[in-house]
């Protein structure tokens, strides 16, 4: 493995994760997350977890950035959301996210066609995975699962629309 490609990488995930932080937008934020995955994904892929890498970018950047998405949409209900959706259109939100992939893209094509790869990398197999995500992990796994529901079951509640009603009434 080339530690050029690592670091690059690395410092990729770690800056698209400090503009995850730093956004006040959520669509921002959220696209930078998907970038923050992706990159995660080639750390993966370039220490010879090919099947965690492709777990990353098919259950992280594509499931749950879904149920994410999904979940800004129910917050956004009204005659607001279609201004807003509007304003999320405009190509400057795009550049940041847009030349992070891009570099990922880039490095991920160099390392695949043989300029950063190495040959005594270890293949982790979907088998070693799922003995560690269902043997020692299980309850960080199940724990993480509780909650994303309670974060989806609490955005449901934050963005339903309110008719006057309460309980105390």
């Amino acid at each position: 493995m080339d530690l050029f490609f690592f670091y690059l990488a690395a410092f990729i995930a770690v800056f698209s994760t400090a503009m995850v932080i730093t956004r006040l937008n959520a669509v921002h934020a959220l696209l930078f997350l998907i970038v923050s995955l992706l990159s995660v994904a080639v750390v993966f892929y370039l220490m010879g977890a090919y099947f965690a890498a492709v777990l990353e970018v098919i259950v992280y950047a594509g499931a749950i950035m879904v149920l994410f998405v999904f979940v800004i949409m129910m917050l956004n209900l009204g005659h607001i959301a279609v201004a807003r959706e509007r304003s999320w259109l405009n190509l400057e939100m795009w550049v940041g996210p847009g030349l992070l992939s891009g570099i990922l893209l880039a490095e991920l094509l160099l390392v695949m066609n043989g300029a950063g790869f190495d040959a005594q990398a270890q293949v982790v197999g979907a088998k070693a995975v799922g003995i560690l995500l269902y043997g020692p992990y299980l309850l960080a796994v199940e724990l993480a699962s509780m909650l994303l529901l309670a974060g989806l079951v609490g955005a449901y509640h934050l963005g339903r629309p309110d008719h006057g009603e309460s309980l105390n009434d």
